[in-house]
């Protein structure tokens, strides 16, 4: 654990952060006694279910079908 105070915090923010990323925990001290600590996000892990939304969901049957030439001009700006 590295301890910084607020001005160097503020000048090596950038690099505090990038180690903060990395796993390091950073305290950041005001007037020699901490005050805030930089510690690396946790990564939530979002459990997957294949077919949620089974049934909930439609696509049309000309979901893929050419688009009509006014929309294709719209589109282009013409």
């Amino acid at each position: 654990m590295q301890t910084v105070n607020i001005h160097e915090a503020k000048t090596q923010f950038s690099r505090l952060v990038d180690a903060a990323a990395s796993g390091e925990e950073i305290v950041i001290a005001k007037a020699g006694k901490p005050a805030a600590r930089l510690v690396p996000m946790e990564r939530l892990k979002v459990a997957r279910r294949f077919g949620g939304l089974k049934g909930k969901v439609r696509i049309a049957e000309d979901f893929d079908a050419p688009l009509p030439d006014d929309v294709i001009a719209a589109f282009e700006g013409r």
